[in-house]
């Protein structure tokens, strides 16, 4: 059994006006503490896999709601108060991260994942993200020591994170390194949004899926 990583590598806040502690020089992660309404955990741990909504796109933060409404939508995920939490709770992260980050555009993605997808530590070439897993295991981080990652603690299902990237590395830097848990073979299903900050639209790979988001 592994060891837990050192709380204070990623520190918890329990209210979304307290995540603006994710801003501060020596911040390499944060966990906003919640807990998902135990029906729904339970409502989306019980659908078909295919059933869950997926897919990603450069969005608008305005416009989160209809573009995750319309994952919700080809899914087939049905109508009811466990996909209309998660529609108004994706979309309330999206307006609070992309408040703390001085953000009108996100990148949005929202994976099913069953395979071992990002099974290494690293740390993401990015300037931030944000990672909620709604089914399965959270993920997973600890601290580089020696080429190893001796200490390992895994996020609570429904908690968001908030990860800093190698282009925003906190000051003094905590060695700080995540992963997806390795889940292959177990029959284990996960349902997780992950956010990142659009700082400049115009040159991002795919500008379509922004044109895209503002026809709908």
């Amino acid at each position: 059994m592994s060891m837990l990583a050192d709380a204070s590598l990623a520190p918890s806040v329990d209210t979304a006006a307290e995540l603006k502690r994710f801003l501060a020089p020596d911040c390499a992660a944060l966990i906003w503490r919640r807990t998902m309404p135990p029906d729904t955990l339970a409502s989306l741990g019980a659908l078909d896999p295919e059933a869950l909504p997926r897919g990603r796109v450069i969005v608008p933060e305005y416009a989160v709601r209809d573009v995750v409404t319309q994952f919700c939508d080809m899914s087939g995920l049905a109508h009811g108060p466990h996909r209309d939490w998660l529609i108004d709770d994706i979309t309330a992260l999206a307006d609070a991260f992309g408040t703390l980050m001085g953000v009108r555009y996100l990148r949005l993605r929202l994976d099913v994942v069953t395979t071992n997808a990002c099974r290494r530590f690293h740390v993401d070439a990015i300037t931030a993200r944000l990672v909620c897993t709604y089914r399965g295991t959270g993920t997973q981080y600890g601290q580089a020591q020696d080429g190893d990652v001796p200490g390992i603690d895994t996020v609570p299902t429904g908690a968001p994170i908030l990860l800093r990237g190698s282009n925003w590395a906190p000051e003094p830097d905590r060695g700080l390194l995540h992963r997806s848990p390795p889940i292959e073979g177990t029959g284990e299903t996960r349902l997780v949004l992950v956010l990142d900050p659009v700082f400049d639209p115009a040159e991002e790979a795919d500008p379509v899926a922004v044109e895209r988001v503002h026809m709908h």
